[in-house]
């Protein structure tokens, strides 16, 4: 067999093998390039397996030869070929950057096991999306969760480690709810792999059973996603976590979150019985809506850039689980863009505060003045990326909220669409806050500041160009998701 047909197996092997190695490097300087080498490698190998399920349809590779149900199975099809994509290709893109960040923001004693924990957090996020076994997704929900705990809580700045707690405490809450509703599924169904699941479950509908393992896993994939208004524990996490850790938790945390919620509702358990007999739309798309408006009010009054991007997050989720809730293609359709286009926005957010506080030790509101002049790179990737944030014409946000705007009037539901419209406006004033500070306001004079490293710039360069591609050319993106939306069986 070629190397070609094991893409799955080790599109998780890679970074699960390079984490212990990492470890065993006792200097940063050395594990830096090879955990860069690893990220690049699964990147690679997640491009690869997209090609293939475009070329040739969805890919499944049976662990050990053994078929399923008896054996663990890895399912590649659109939908989590394109979160493989964007979370090996986060990590690919913020890897080279992350030497110059741990170095202002991670105590010395932390930065030896930091690449480690990193890759296994990369492993569990992975495993997440391209399991077909729902307890060997709770396992890899499990490697992310702790792993991601620790980079919190490897933060400079004393309140991390409270953060982490805080993080671990509502994360765990949010797995347990998981694996119960996954032991009630296997209960009735005497199966784990995720396909058979759902064949045996279509004869079951009904059972107050299955209508509780459906509300377990919603409420528990809910907290995992950060969704309105089981949000507490994100804002403190992002704010005091390491910037290049915020960076790619803001790209990928959350959205594999999405995808359990996706693939549980649509796949698993069936948009008939999600929508027709447990009425998750009701759920979903208030809860989605409210979060749009909490989270962005509550981002204008924000001092703090990452504190203001965290609570953003807040409403672009909330944008997301209001797309999952309308259960139409286009709904879903805006649902998977805007996980992946969101993503890239707010990595290059996330960057532009690592650049920032890398010159300046803080990304406070008055540290941004006259930072247009001194960094214009910089500062002209945050209005780029800032615009996208909005859904200005040409971006990438604008793409996922007209097809968000869509669903809601194919589904008749104008009020709905307004709501969206009028969320959407509150970011300009957050986003404006921010540009005003730094092109209107005069710079200290005794502060000398120059550009951010190439390091730290490029990759944000990159997420900033991919903000304004993937709004102009949308094939990759609106194409795939729509292919996605059409194996949930969700048609136009």
């Amino acid at each position: 067999m070629s190397i070609v047909e094991h893409l799955p197996a080790l599109q998780v092997a890679v970074p699960l093998i390079a984490a212990p190695l990492c470890a065993m490097m006792l200097r940063p300087s050395i594990a830096w390039p090879f955990a860069v080498l690893a990220s690049w490698i699964t990147f690679a190998i997640s491009v690869a397996l997209m090609d293939q399920v475009l070329s040739h349809g969805t890919i499944t590779y049976n662990m050990g030869g053994w078929s399923p149900p008896w054996g663990i199975s890895y399912v590649i099809d659109p939908l989590n070929a394109l979160l493989l994509l964007l979370v090996s290709g986060m990590a690919a893109i913020i890897m080279p950057g992350v030497r110059l960040g741990i170095g202002v923001e991670v105590t010395f004693r932390a930065q030896r096991l930091f690449f480690t924990v990193a890759l296994l957090s990369l492993t569990g996020m992975l495993g997440i999306v391209i399991t077909g076994d729902a307890f060997n997704l709770y396992v890899f929900l499990e490697i992310s969760s702790l792993s991601s705990y620790a980079l919190v809580a490897m933060g400079s700045d004393r309140r991390a480690s409270k953060a982490a707690f805080n993080y671990l405490i509502q994360g765990t809450i949010g797995a347990t709810f998981i694996l119960i509703g996954i032991g009630l599924v296997y209960m009735m169904t005497g199966t784990l792999n995720m396909a058979d699941m759902a064949n045996r479950l279509t004869d079951l509908h009904g059972s107050a059973t299955v209508q509780a393992a459906f509300a377990f896993i919603l409420v528990g994939a809910g907290i995992k996603f950060a969704m309105f208004p089981a949000h507490a524990w994100m804002p403190n996490a992002y704010t005091y976590a390491p910037s290049l850790v915020s960076a790619f938790f803001g790209a990928t945390a959350t959205k594999v979150g999405a995808y359990i919620l996706i693939r549980f509702i649509y796949d698993v358990f069936g948009a008939e019985f999600a929508f027709d007999e447990m009425h998750v739309g009701w759920v979903l798309i208030p809860l989605g809506l409210a979060g749009a408006f909490v989270g962005s009010l509550v981002a204008i009054w924000q001092d703090d850039l990452k504190r203001m991007l965290a609570y953003s997050s807040v409403a672009q989720i909330g944008y997301v689980a209001a797309a999952i809730g309308l259960g139409n293609h286009d709904g879903l359709i805006a649902a998977i863009v805007h996980v992946f286009n969101h993503g890239l926005m707010k990595g290059a957010l996330f960057l532009v505060t690592a650049c920032v506080i890398l010159r300046l030790g803080r990304a406070d509101m008055t540290s941004f003045r006259g930072l247009g002049k001194r960094m214009p790179v910089t500062m002209g990737c945050f209005v780029v990326a800032g615009l996208s944030m909005i859904g200005v014409p040409f971006t990438v946000g604008f793409i996922s909220k007209w097809y968000l705007i869509l669903g809601a009037l194919d589904a008749d539901m104008w009020p709905v669409a307004v709501l969206i419209v009028m969320s959407s406006l509150l970011s300009i004033i957050y986003i404006w806050r921010v540009v005003e500070v730094a092109y209107f306001n005069d710079p200290p004079d005794d502060v000398k500041v120059t550009e951010a490293p190439a390091m730290l710039l490029v990759p944000t360069l990159i997420l900033t160009v991919l903000c304004i591609a993937f709004g102009v050319a949308t094939k990759i993106t609106v194409g795939v998701a729509g292919l996605a939306a059409n194996s949930l069986g969700v048609y136009p």
